[in-house]
């Protein structure tokens, strides 16, 4: 199994820090929040990494973390996104990459407190299709939401004015190989994107799609809100001890 680390975007919502830096570059707490997600699939016990990045700082990437020795990787992967176009478009560049093995994507700016291990061991063993995990939030309207009935989810929406629970499909997916096909045939929502629900959707139509609720807590880092909540979040936790 192997790991991608999605981390390009322009990060316009947290203009002017992102005038001169990728939104992933910058600190949570002690440690740049491009560390967060590597540690997140190295304790999952995944050492194949790939980082997909853009904009005018991917170069910055390979000189903060290099072939990934703080880590304990022998070896980093690395891949260019031009311009912006969604999760699902820069996740469709880590094809070659993927091999036709399965999976686990984690968006560069979500913060976990704990681990996946439990969940991504488990889908290991799930002979085809997804994982998604969820975790219940205050705000899901800035989410991708299930709908449920009873313990099975029903749909996914993107993030809806009207959410139909609490829960937020958080930015940690597992795919087959799939994956790429269905990205081939996506079109771009009205934001412009390919979106990542839509590919999330597809596998639960299919009814190939399984999820569990994350452990410990969870935030993303793309609002200055957040990114604050984040940084002191670790530093109380100590979870950076992990980062």
């Amino acid at each position: 199994m192997k790991g991608i680390v999605l981390a390009g975007g322009l990060g316009t919502r947290m203009f002017p820090l992102t005038k001169v830096t990728n939104k992933h570059l910058l600190p949570i707490y002690n440690k740049p929040m491009i560390y967060y997600p590597i540690r997140t699939l190295v304790n999952a016990g995944i050492d194949e990494i790939l980082i997909v990045t853009g904009g005018n700082s991917a170069g910055d990437f390979l000189r903060l973390l290099g072939n990934g020795k703080e880590f304990g990787l022998k070896h980093l992967n690395y891949a260019y996104q031009e311009g912006e176009g969604g999760i699902a478009a820069a996740l469709s560049l880590a094809e070659y990459f993927a091999d036709q093995d399965k999976i686990v994507v984690v968006l560069g700016d979500n913060i976990i407190e704990k681990n996946i291990r439990t969940a991504v061991d488990s889908f290991r063993k799930q002979v085809e299709g997804a994982k998604i995990l969820l975790k219940e939030v205050s705000d899901p309207q800035r989410f991708g939401v299930p709908a449920f009935e009873g313990d099975r989810i029903v749909r996914i929406d993107e993030k809806p004015s009207a959410p139909a629970s609490n829960y937020a499909v958080i930015g940690i997916y597992m795919y087959d190989s799939k994956v790429f096909d269905f990205i081939r045939t996506l079109k771009p929502s009205e934001r412009g994107e390919l979106e990542i629900t839509d590919v999330n959707n597809y596998y639960l139509r299919q009814e190939k799609l399984t999820w569990d609720v994350l452990e410990g807590w969870w935030t993303d880092a793309g609002t200055f809100d957040s990114l604050l909540n984040a940084g002191n979040m670790v530093r109380q936790t100590g979870a950076n001890k992990r980062g």
